[in-house]
């Protein structure tokens, strides 16, 4: 059986397409990675929720448990970093993104805190999906 030299282009390309549209995709994720780190080193809480997903299902598990809701979510954030000085510095390493779907993605990595007296640390696991265009997070992880 001969298969035609069209049709390993036709994959080549395909392949191709798919590659370079998950790139894009982990780009994508990777920039709203970046506003937030930058929004939470200014202090910003309410600009670093912005790659939450504003729903009352937004999950965010953590030492509490599961918790519920994009506001609950603020709300949480606000009490554990009442100000600048308990906010620190945030930085985001060891990222991996995983593209599930056109519109789903699976991100795991590893978030440090730089304060005057401490460095809190951790890892996340965080499930992404891209709603009215835009990706943001659905489901949290974090310890």
């Amino acid at each position: 059986m001969r298969i035609p030299i069209s049709f390993f282009l036709y994959l080549f390309f395909t392949t191709s397409t798919f590659a370079q549209n998950f790139e894009a995709e982990k780009n994508a994720i990777l920039a709203v990675m970046h506003k937030q780190q930058k929004a939470w080193n200014e202090g910003n809480i309410e600009n670093f929720m912005v790659g939450y997903w504003q729903s009352d299902s937004l999950q965010f598990i953590g030492s509490r448990g599961i918790q519920r809701g994009w506001q609950k979510t603020l709300e949480n954030y606000k009490k554990s970093y009442p100000n600048v000085a308990a906010m620190g510095k945030l930085e985001f390493s060891e990222i991996q993104i995983n593209i599930i779907s056109k519109n789903q993605a699976f991100v795991i990595g590893r978030w440090k805190l730089t304060r005057e007296k401490d460095q809190p640390n951790g890892y996340f696991t965080l499930f992404w999906e891209k709603k009215n265009g835009n990706w943001v997070i659905t489901v949290d992880h974090s310890s």
